[in-house]
């Protein structure tokens, strides 16, 4: 394992995505729980990618959720409803990694869903370079429906208990001002810090992994990247750790 600054870490990640080789747009997820802070690191490397004429798709799993109506069909606090309900995975192989994946024809979309309005969403379909990286953000990426579906797998880690207070951050960072924190601390505690659990325990997410980023000091990150031979490479090849 090693720890560096934030810009040595994001040099590293781009290291290893360049040494992945594939005849196809680069599938990366960027896994992790709420509040880890996976949507801004991929956000820094695809800049950074870009900063060196990389062509980087930016899509997230946010845009891939199903309507609040069957999203929350078991309670808005159900942690198996923030597993099993949430996320269209079918719609995000059909659209995004299929696409974009060996055999595909590289034309795709980045969204199927508007949560600013709560419905269906049908952006342009758009065809990816050959040599495209596309970046993935959200939870629950490497489970068994998604696992092959990835070149390149990243897990952020982040100690649940700090994930609660970053979220209070974030909310009182987007509202201006100090909030009541109610709703945020019941939904850790209920859905989200239990759906993850519920996701260590059936899909062993950092065990697929082939690099694992400690997000807990964002300023002095820890990394852990992993041989390829050691690693998940999408459809190419497949972990064989117990």
């Amino acid at each position: 394992m090693e720890r560096g600054t934030r810009g040595e870490l994001i040099s590293r990640l781009a290291e290893a995505i360049g040494t992945v080789r594939a005849a196809h747009p680069l599938r990366v997820a960027i896994d992790g729980p709420p509040a880890c802070g996976k949507t801004t690191l991929a956000d820094e490397l695809g800049d950074f990618l870009r900063a060196r004429d990389s062509r980087v798709i930016r899509a997230g799993i946010d845009d891939f959720l199903f309507p609040r109506a069957q999203r929350y069909r078991r309670g808005q606090y159900s942690a198996e409803g923030c597993y099993f309900d949430a996320h269209d995975r079918a719609a995000l192989c059909r659209v995004l990694l299929d696409p974009l994946g060996p055999g595909g024809d590289r034309r795709f979309q980045h969204a199927v869903y508007d949560r600013d309005t709560d419905t269906p969403s049908s952006p342009p379909t758009a065809t990816a370079p050959a040599d495209a990286v596309l970046l993935f953000d959200g939870v629950f990426l490497l489970r068994p429906e998604l696992i092959d579906r990835w070149d390149l797998r990243i897990f952020v880690s982040v100690p649940f208990e700090q994930t609660v207070d970053r979220a209070r951050a974030r909310d009182a960072a987007l509202t201006g001002s100090a909030t009541d924190t109610t709703a945020i601390e019941r939904s850790w505690r209920n859905r989200y810090i239990p759906s993850q659990q519920l996701y260590f325990a059936t899909a062993r997410p950092t065990d697929h992994a082939d690099i694992i980023v400690y997000n807990d000091q964002l300023q002095r990150p820890a990394w852990d990247i992993r041989p390829h031979g050691d690693g998940c490479q999408g459809e190419e090849a497949r972990a064989n750790r117990p």
